[in-house]
């Protein structure tokens, strides 16, 4: 059997797709070249279904959430708060998995932010 062999590309439509480029480049560090492409750092990745009606990707409209591992998530929570996002105030710790914290990108996409274990 043919399997995937990691997550290709994600997609999101925005009213300003330019701008939007520009805040995950100035806030997050996505150096993404002028053709989306982005060579990230080797790690794992989780792909998981959540019930329907689940509010951990804030707004029921948002479909699913990018989530971006991060080497020091104070740090990066610290930094996108200082260039004046809309970063959520609490984090939390799941155990032998990581910690977690939340940003919303200028579109209103809600991201999750990992420091894994």
């Amino acid at each position: 059997m043919e399997r995937v062999l990691g997550v290709g590309g994600y997609f999101v439509r925005a009213a300003d797709p330019v701008a939007l480029g520009s805040w995950y480049r100035e806030c997050l560090g996505l150096d993404a070249d002028e053709n989306g492409l982005w060579r990230q750092e080797a790690g794992v990745t989780v792909f998981a279904a959540f019930e329907a009606d689940t509010e951990y990707f804030g707004s029921r409209a948002q479909q699913t959430m990018l989530n971006f591992r991060v080497r020091d998530l104070e740090a990066m929570l610290a930094q996108l708060r200082a260039g004046g996002a809309d970063v959520a105030e609490e984090t939390q710790d799941m155990e032998g998995v990581g910690r977690f914290g939340w940003v919303t990108d200028p579109e209103g996409n809600r991201i999750e932010l990992w420091q894994p274990s």
